[in-house]
């Protein structure tokens, strides 16, 4: 499947996007706020691509202009994440490359994803989380009407080894709707 939104196309994964996928995830600031570690060469990108990326309901972020990945958002759905075990809901994740943060790119690609999960997928709840300290990461879902949850203490980050205190919210279909129609 592939997404476009006014200035943004969503599409699988290539083993092609691995030189750009090392350029913003091999910088400190994307993954560890996120759990996983900074990429370690292109070679490295090339394995996360073909044995985590290359995966159902994951697409790569990408400007329209170049369709140059710059980043990444999908679903986890049931089975590949602990938010949910349910088949109609599912957790949302994303980042993006340092040099495009601010300009609305991740809201813009994770409304596009919203009206694929709810309206394609049949989602009736998309749960979404973040790390204490992800404060970008917060206001994505805060300016997607997300609606706060739940604190977990002591959540488990094995990527990287370490516990850390986690915040998750949540999106039902209809609270979805009326934000749509406003």
């Amino acid at each position: 499947m592939r997404f476009e939104t006014e200035r943004l196309i969503l599409r699988p994964w290539e083993e092609s996007d691995a030189e750009s996928l090392y350029e913003y995830a091999s910088d400190p600031a994307i993954g560890p706020i996120a759990g996983w570690p900074v990429h370690t060469s292109v070679e490295n990108s090339l394995e996360i691509i073909k044995n985590v990326l290359a995966v159902p309901e994951t697409y790569a972020i990408c400007l329209k202009e170049d369709n140059k990945a710059i980043g990444s958002i999908g679903f986890h759905l049931n089975g590949f994440t602990d938010m949910t075990y349910k088949d109609d809901e599912c957790e949302l994740g994303y980042w993006i490359g340092k040099p495009f943060w601010g300009n609305g790119y991740t809201p813009e690609a994770v409304i596009e994803l919203l009206r694929h999960g709810f309206e394609d997928l049949g989602m009736t709840t998309i749960w979404c989380g973040y790390y204490d300290g992800n404060t970008k990461s917060k206001r994505v879902q805060e300016k997607c009407g997300f609606i706060y949850h739940h604190m977990s203490k002591e959540v488990d980050v094995p990527l990287l080894g370490e516990t850390r205190t986690g915040h998750v919210s949540s999106l039902t279909k209809e609270q979805w709707l009326l934000k749509a129609a406003r």
